[in-house]
């Protein structure tokens, strides 16, 4: 007589994240390893799913303890410099006290170094994580996925933090290992995947149906060492700034929506594929960027033969995702709406 093999572990890793039930990434702190262990007894010989959220890496940019002199300033890499001609937007992103990247050699190397130094408090981090499994037995039962909900400039182009249009400040790391997919070990995969993959690859390696509202797919096939037919042959992002338009000045784009549009034009939407990258903007502004002869962003793309068919792409796609509910709406703590002018939710209640 057999039996199956039981449901395997998840553990999801989400970097530059917190929550209030998150556990401290101090290597000198206890309360990581307390945790671990007790939440750890209490599963052995069940599937279970844990989300392990780390606040790092993260502004400001300060690592812990001993990793904050893991590397030397001088040894980091520069970022890639701001192009001599940029638009409006990317100007003024450049001058915000939030997202302009520091303005001397010595502070951007100081905060390229800091920033090395949290992720490797994380990856120390983690590395305690995967002893325990091994210890505990679990490591061969337990599939772990690795990923943040956005990146960051450091430097590049003259910004940090998450800011604009850069692909800095949306591609993100991605990891997954399944101990049943041994042959996609170490594999790197160049093909254009997003997070809402996560969930797909999740449903099918746990067997459980993928719910047909997701609109991602699943990656098992590229874990099992296979090319999926028909994958997805770029990436889209959006970038919205309305809520610095929403105050309560009498003459703001708010308390005038809708006969004030303003609101409608603070975004941008980029697409970008293996040879060029699109933005366009909420005001009918747009970009193009030669991407297969310079990826760093600095070559721009002027020829209307060229640049038609990405701007037809773009306006093709989003008529497919012309989803526009909510919009307009402001979320608050405990409602979502928009009310009378003076009127807050919770005088509604």
């Amino acid at each position: 007589m057999t039996t199956s093999p039981r449901r395997p572990n998840v553990l999801l890793v989400t970097l530059d994240q917190f929550r209030g039930d998150c556990l401290s990434g101090h290597d000198d702190n206890d309360e990581h390893g307390n945790a671990k262990k007790h939440r750890a007894a209490k599963s052995i010989g069940t599937p279970w799913f844990a989300h392990l959220s780390y606040l790092r890496p993260h502004p400001p940019y300060t690592a812990a303890g001993r990793w904050s002199r893991a590397y030397d300033p001088s040894d980091v890499d520069m970022p890639i410099a701001p192009s001599s001609e940029r638009h409006g937007f990317h100007e003024a992103v450049m001058q915000l006290p939030d997202t302009a990247a520091p303005r001397t050699e010595a502070g951007m190397r100081k905060m390229r170094a800091q920033y090395y130094g949290m992720i490797g408090e994380v990856d120390y981090q983690l590395g305690r994580v995967v002893a325990a499994l091994r210890e505990r037995g679990e490591w061969d039962n337990t599939i772990i996925v690795i990923t943040a909900d956005h990146g960051e400039q450091l430097g590049d182009h003259g910004l940090r933090e998450k800011v604009g249009f850069f692909e800095q400040s949306y591609h993100i790391v991605g990891m997954v290992r399944s101990p049943r997919h041994g042959v996609g070990h170490g594999r790197v995969v160049d093909a254009f995947t997003e997070n809402v993959d996560v969930l797909p690859t999740l449903c099918e390696l746990l067997g459980s149906t993928t719910p047909a509202q997701c609109d991602g797919r699943s990656l098992v096939p590229w874990l099992a060492g296979e090319t999926p037919s028909e994958w997805r042959e770029m990436a889209t992002w959006e970038y919205d700034w309305r809520q610095l338009y929403i105050t309560d000045a009498r003459d703001g784009a708010a308390l005038n929506w809708p006969n004030d549009r303003r609101l409608e034009r603070q975004n941008l939407c980029v697409q970008r594929d293996t040879h060029a990258a699109y933005v366009q903007f909420g005001n009918g502004d747009w970009l193009a960027f030669d991407i297969a002869s310079d990826p760093t962003w600095r070559t721009p793309i002027t020829d209307a033969s060229h640049v038609l068919p990405l701007a037809q792409r773009m306006l093709t796609w989003r008529s497919q995702h012309a989803e526009r509910r909510l919009s307009g709406m402001k979320l608050e703590d405990g409602g979502v709406g928009r009310w009378p002018d003076g009127v807050r939710w919770r005088e509604t209640r």
